[in-house]
């Protein structure tokens, strides 16, 4: 059997295996293992495992349980809805204020996490309720909050750009500045159309009624100082690694500490929050550190085929494609697979075979990087089987009509295209922080 075929066999194996609803980086370490005794008997056994411990030797991925106690803190302990309440109270007399505000909000709490599930949980809790009590559009409320929290894994920290970085071996911190202007880029573009579309159809977003607005400026200020309290521990957490003081993981050691110390002085450490927030983080860690593991193996097979010197001779000398070609093939790809995987699925699935032939295209991995995430985003909101479609099917009201959710997400679509096409133009937009800073 040639090499090809090995290599076809093998993703055939795992969806097959995944279609079945096991646990995804059970089917891809076993793919791996088998796979390498199948070819090359009982020693190959410990080629897995060789590959997998790699990971108790890279110490950036002690940031990862770090930055998620940081976000679930927040969130458990409710210092997170504070976020919401003051941009209410500083927005709602803007046409769709609310839903501009929910857009900022999806970013910070998404951010604060370093994934894009914890926004929308949060916006769908927090966020929808009090946008359909002002009797927002179902549509434009349902696309605010899928948008919005999916730019909270362009924004550091990251935590898949931490995924991205220990598979592509690339600086996490040249990552997570790598995915600053493009996630701000994005989220203006969001928030002209929302003001556009708002300002044409006004009934759309109607204005926050007086009563609501009947605050005294204390109590605004008192909203906004509660309010500011994430945004400080975020710019402290970066700004300390940036500029030199602190070391990735001591940063996200502050962050974890400072998250834990707010909580306890705003008196919502409680036992619930406490259990919560650690089940939580246990829960996430978890799963990235065996998609990690997973992943390694994977990738050690396949170099032991040579598998990505033969796909590169097929679509570079074969068929003849373009470096950009190859490019564009890629991110279809992600939206293809993003229908029916989540993004480290996806990242696990692919990188063995992306990641050495973006590099040897001459392309930067930090831009591909970014490339990648952006368009896990977009398949994530893809009709028919986005994942964060059926989250927010499952979160909304149970009259909240599906095909209003398939609706919702359209015109960010393609948003979220047209940023991807800027970037691909100018790699500036991605890569001009971290030329700037350098960061290793």
């Amino acid at each position: 059997m040639s090499h090809e075929m090995i290599v076809l066999v093998m993703f055939l194996g795992m969806m097959v295996l995944m279609a079945t609803g096991q646990r995804v980086f059970g089917m891809i370490g076993f793919i791996a293992v088998a796979t390498a005794l199948l070819l090359w008997g009982d020693g190959a056994a410990a080629m897995g495992f060789n590959a997998s411990i790699k990971l108790l030797n890279w110490y950036p991925l002690l940031t990862l349980p770090m930055f998620v106690f940081m976000g679930y803190m927040l969130s458990e302990s409710g210092i997170a809805n504070d976020l919401y309440s003051m941009l209410h109270v500083w927005t709602g007399r803007l046409r769709g204020g609310l839903a501009i505000g929910t857009i900022l909000l999806m970013v910070l709490i998404s951010a604060m996490n370093g994934l894009s599930v914890a926004g929308m949980a949060i916006g769908c809790s927090i966020a929808m309720p009090e946008m359909l009590k002002r009797n927002y559009d179902r549509r434009m409320v349902s696309g605010v909050i899928q948008a919005g929290s999916s730019l909270g894994i362009l924004v550091p920290p990251s935590v898949v750009f931490v995924l991205y970085g220990m598979i592509a071996r690339q600086p996490v911190g040249q990552l997570w500045l790598a995915g600053v202007v493009p996630g701000l880029l994005m989220a203006a573009l969001f928030l002209i159309y929302v003001v556009v579309r708002c300002r044409l159809q006004p009934e759309l977003a109607p204005l926050a009624s007086e009563d609501s607005m009947k605050i005294s400026l204390r109590e605004k200020l008192r909203l906004l100082s509660a309010g500011m309290i994430p945004l400080v521990i975020m710019f402290i957490v970066i700004g300390l690694f940036l500029f030199g003081i602190t070391s990735l993981v001591e940063s996200s050691a502050v962050g974890a500490l400072a998250s834990l110390l707010v909580a306890w002085g705003r008196r919502r450490l409680t036992k619930t929050v406490l259990h919560n927030t650690v089940r939580q983080t246990l829960n996430i860690s978890a799963m990235f550190m065996w998609i990690i593991m997973a992943a390694l193996a994977f990738g050690a097979v396949f170099d032991g085929l040579g598998a990505v010197k033969a796909i590169e001779g097929l679509f570079l000398n074969q068929w003849g494609l373009s470096p950009w070609h190859v490019i564009i093939l890629m991110q279809l790809s992600f939206v293809i697979m993003g229908m029916f995987l989540d993004d480290t699925a996806m990242l696990v699935i692919v990188a063995p075979l992306y990641v050495p032939l973006v590099n040897a295209m001459g392309f930067s991995l930090v831009w591909f990087g970014v490339l990648y995430t952006i368009t896990c985003q977009i398949a994530y909101i893809t009709p028919p089987f986005g994942y964060n479609l059926f989250l927010m099917k499952a979160m909304a009201p149970k009259d909240f009509p599906l095909k209003d959710i398939y609706a919702s997400i359209i015109p960010f679509s393609a948003l979220m295209f047209l940023t991807i096409v800027l970037i691909m133009i100018f790699p500036e937009i991605a890569l001009w922080l971290p030329e700037k800073f350098m960061v290793k």
